[in-house]
């Protein structure tokens, strides 16, 4: 009970800063599982996902690599995805999730490949 209070604690904390930092821009939103990693950008005043990615999608899932690099591959698919749309500056939005590990290498190497945050 005390570790799922703490992480609704964290995410509810991490929201509210957020809300203050990215006014009138787009966020990515990422979610992780055990196995899996998905992200998408969401204009949230039109509450609308305007690009996604996943490991679960049949490229990525296909391929036998390692869960960091899984992550890798899914943040270049996603920044491609997001130059083809033209959006160039988002706001990063871990949720419950630290920032280390997966969540960590994927938000580099999105601003490796061309994200702004």
């Amino acid at each position: 009970m005390k570790k799922l209070n703490n992480k609704i604690k964290r995410k509810v904390r991490n929201r509210k800063k957020l809300k203050d930092v990215g006014h009138n821009k787009l966020r990515i939103s990422v979610t992780k599982s055990l196995n899996n990693l998905s992200a998408q950008i969401i204009d949230d005043l039109n509450k609308r996902t305007i690009v996604s990615a996943s490991s679960i999608e049949k490229d990525v899932k296909s391929k036998k690599i390692k869960k960091i690099e899984k992550s890798t591959l899914i943040a270049e698919i996603l920044a491609k995805r997001a130059k083809d749309k033209n959006i160039k500056e988002v706001y990063f939005d871990r949720g419950e999730h630290k920032y280390h590990g997966r969540v960590k290498v994927f938000a580099e190497t999105l601003r490796k490949n061309g994200l702004k945050f």
